[in-house]
């Protein structure tokens, strides 16, 4: 009778059956669980059905055996090699192939992002479970589940976006298996999560004077130019000298700074010209005379590296007043 067997003295599984009278056993690499058992009993009750027909190709499931050639019909070319029945895809497995092949499509700050999904959430969810097995039921259990996790500045849960992203890869993994291994897709129907829209308080034009009459003297220009151009902070920070253009007063965008490295601006469209005025013009000229033989940044600390925004020193915050306790910390 066929079975799904331990092989005790590695821990692995292995499968038990007999074909027209030959006991056959085909060792797999899986560790012994409930949920490696029932992934390798759904592949043996195809071969029990394929066997029971009279339609069973050993090398369909098993390409690499050496029991195959004993089941080889002859005259009948060697088939082609279904991975849906041949390949046991815990998802781990599958998705390490996945973003080999598809880290090259991405910007070096998204790649962080998506393994980051990847190995915080995905792969300790659904690792060792078969790509193809995978339920839209279990999908929306796990979303649900994430809405429970410790946000961040411990607030209850990880907010929509966040829970948003880490799905929409879920979503891509699936898509791609689906399409490789002829299975439909549990990710149908499920829409992301709404997004509440956060108002924006930008500082009033006295606030703004106010900001550039107190700062210390060094952070002015930094400031003068966040709020003269609208430029990301990834974007200020990563901004080089040989991007400004002081004889037709441009500053170029083409470079960003994300997580301390430098990289390509956000999107196509965020690489463009900001023509500035000339109390902008004559601040960049001054700081020049400061920082350009430091650094090949305009704005950068003693190291001549470009400064982070995530820091105190250039992180501004409103409060329920003016004053110190909403400048830059020094």
């Amino acid at each position: 009778m066929s079975s799904v067997r331990l092989l005790k003295r590695k821990g692995t599984l292995f499968f038990d059956f007999r074909v027209r009278g030959v006991r056959c056993r085909e060792y797999t690499a899986l560790a012994d669980s409930e949920a490696n058992r029932k992934r390798l009993k759904k592949v043996l009750d195809r071969i029990e059905a394929d066997i029971a027909t009279g339609t069973f190709d050993y090398r369909r499931f098993f390409p690499e055996s050496n029991l195959a050639s004993q089941f080889d019909v002859p005259g009948r070319a060697t088939p082609a090699i279904d991975k849906a029945t041949s390949e046991i895809f815990p998802f781990r497995v599958f998705v390490k192939e996945w973003y080999g092949q598809h880290e090259i499509e991405w910007k070096r700050s998204y790649r962080k992002t998506v393994q980051g999904a990847l190995d915080q959430h995905l792969i300790p969810r659904f690792g060792e479970i078969d790509v193809g097995d995978i339920t839209k039921e279990e999908i929306l259990n796990f979303r649900s589940a994430l809405g429970k996790l410790p946000g961040r500045k411990n607030k209850n849960g990880l907010s929509a976006q966040r829970i948003n992203h880490v799905i929409r890869v879920l979503r891509r993994v699936l898509d791609d298996a689906a399409d490789r291994f002829h299975f439909t897709s549990p990710y149908q129907r499920i829409k992301p999560l709404k997004l509440t829209k956060s108002d924006v308080e930008p500082f009033t034009l006295a606030e703004v004077q106010q900001i550039l009459q107190t700062v210390r003297k060094d952070f002015r220009t930094y400031l003068l130019v966040r709020f003269a151009t609208g430029m990301r902070s990834g974007e200020i920070d990563g901004l080089k000298w040989r991007y400004i253009d002081f004889e037709r007063r441009l500053i170029l965008v083409r470079e960003t700074v994300v997580n301390g490295e430098p990289d390509t601006t956000k999107t196509y469209d965020s690489a463009r010209e900001i023509e500035v005025s000339q109390a902008v013009c004559e601040a960049l000229t001054a700081q020049r005379a400061a920082t350009g033989l430091l650094s090949e940044y305009v704005f950068c600390n003693r190291d001549g590296k470009p400064l982070d925004h995530n820091s105190p020193v250039t992180k501004l915050r409103r409060t329920s007043g003016l004053g110190r306790s909403w400048l830059p910390a020094y």
